[in-house]
């Protein structure tokens, strides 16, 4: 997303008087630091500003690699954009309907990002919250926090586990604290988030400090099958890392974070590898492992929990082996050999225990849907896979033209199927969950 003019509207908050700019159709405030920290330590909340905060730039996003691979491979240039770096990643960018009434209090989604843990940015232009919020009259908050070496790695002795988990906190603060001067209702909070991001936000559900920050959550696609039995992954790539000190230049942290990941280190953890970086039960703010099943329900009636997943999550991952991709080009069992794949993987790693995580919110009391998005092309490998939802909810047509995992749609179908999944989202967001029924080729709900 090109930087555009400033036009001068305001907001007196809290935080300080925020500036902010017209974008067609949406006001935007980006880029408001919401907490600082020093690298390897907790978030603090950023003190109010005496001078006008200038919100008319996007986001840094946490330093990473430049997307090369999978993701870069199936978005394009496009719709990763430019991105600057920050490791004091601690950002908010908040969207309003450009034609808010003075006395409308509008429902607020906090859209938290996926990418592993290691990549992804809260304004990149796949991310535009844009069309949400001027066709459903949302207001939309996305954050950004640490990631990687500098946010999801710690012993809790020589440095803090979960320092991405208590930047998000820091940040679900901030809006409690900010949103009713943008017109938004801190009553009617819903965290919304994709892979990644789906799993921080169930990881929330059970942090300390969290209760009362947010009231609906929408949790796409969380690779909640590798999430258990990480002691010995974290405590390996620990050892590996605890020598990076705080005086470590960006590149030497990055450097280190990649001979961590080479796959000869990780892979004989088995399937959490393939998420190496994330969450660590047992250190603050999250309980341990063996009580986080019944911290949830504990908290059950707290949220309303709509989650999913897609039809054919892993085939994103399966269509970028070489040996795996080519197998539906095999003769007569070939593509039943492949789609068996898919489905074992896709179930492994998101929809049994997607499901376990509804059916145990729902005994404990609290009210969970669930949802299976089958949106792709037919006979298409991207079809339905892990991360199809983003151009649905975010980002434009001029975004993501030429996408591959678009390939296939026109761009009418494309409009018109976002338009749907984006109400449904919404509605929720509102007023909770109301049984939109399904919508074939889209969406389904069982």
């Amino acid at each position: 997303m090109t930087e555009p003019p400033l036009t001068g509207p305001t907001f007196e908050c809290p935080a300080g008087t925020i500036m902010a700019r017209v974008d067609g159709q949406v006001l935007r405030a980006t880029g408001i630091r919401y907490a600082h920290a020093a690298r390897f330590e907790q978030p603090s909340p950023q003190p109010p500003a005496a001078a006008p905060i200038d919100a008319t730039s996007w986001s840094p996003a946490c330093p990473q690699r430049d997307g090369e691979g999978i993701v870069h491979n199936t978005f394009g240039d496009a719709a990763l954009g430019e991105m600057v770096g920050d490791e004091h990643a601690q950002y908010v960018s908040v969207t309003v309907p450009v034609d808010r009434g003075p006395d409308e209090l509008l429902p607020v989604m906090v859209w938290i990002h996926g990418g592993s843990y290691i990549i992804g940015a809260a304004d990149a232009p796949c991310h535009d919250p844009a069309a949400l919020v001027a066709e459903q009259r949302v207001i939309v908050v996305s954050v950004t926090y640490r990631l990687g070496l500098f946010g999801f790695l710690g012993d809790g002795v020589t440095r803090p586990a979960n320092l991405g988990v208590l930047d998000m906190i820091e940040a679900l603060r901030w809006v409690q604290r900010n949103i009713s001067s943008f017109g938004g209702n801190p009553d009617a909070v819903t965290v919304f988030g994709e892979s990644a991001g789906g799993d921080a936000i169930a990881q929330l559900m059970a942090a300390d400090g969290v209760p009362g920050l947010f009231h609906r959550a929408i949790i796409q696609s969380a690779p909640l099958g590798i999430t258990r039995r990480r002691e010995r992954l974290h405590a390996d790539m620990f050892a590996a890392s605890h020598t990076v000190s705080e005086s470590a230049t960006v590149e030497e942290v990055l450097a280190v974070q990649d001979s961590m990941m080479a796959p000869k280190a990780i892979l004989r953890h088995g399937l959490p590898a393939f998420m190496s970086f994330g969450p660590q039960y047992g250190h603050h703010p999250l309980p341990s492992e063996s009580e986080v099943d019944a911290v949830w329900a504990e908290r059950a009636r707290d949220v309303e929990v709509l989650i999913g997943w897609n039809s054919r999550e892993a085939g994103f991952f399966t269509a970028a082996i070489g040996g795996v991709s080519s197998l539906p080009a095999v003769p007569v069992v070939g593509s039943r050999l492949y789609e068996c794949l898919v489905h074992r993987l896709t179930s492994a790693i998101y929809t049994s225990a997607a499901d376990r995580f509804a059916r145990r919110h729902r005994r404990a009391g609290g009210e969970a849907a669930q949802y299976v998005i089958d949106w792709g092309a037919d006979d298409h490998p991207l079809r339905a896979v892990h991360t199809v939802d983003i151009p649905l909810l975010f980002g434009s047509p001029e975004i993501w033209a030429g996408a591959p995992i678009l390939a296939g749609h026109d761009a009418d179908r494309a409009e018109r199927d976002g338009r749907q999944l984006r109400r449904i989202w919404a509605d929720f967001a509102r007023n909770g969950w109301t049984s939109p029924g399904d919508v074939p080729g889209l969406i389904r709900f069982p």
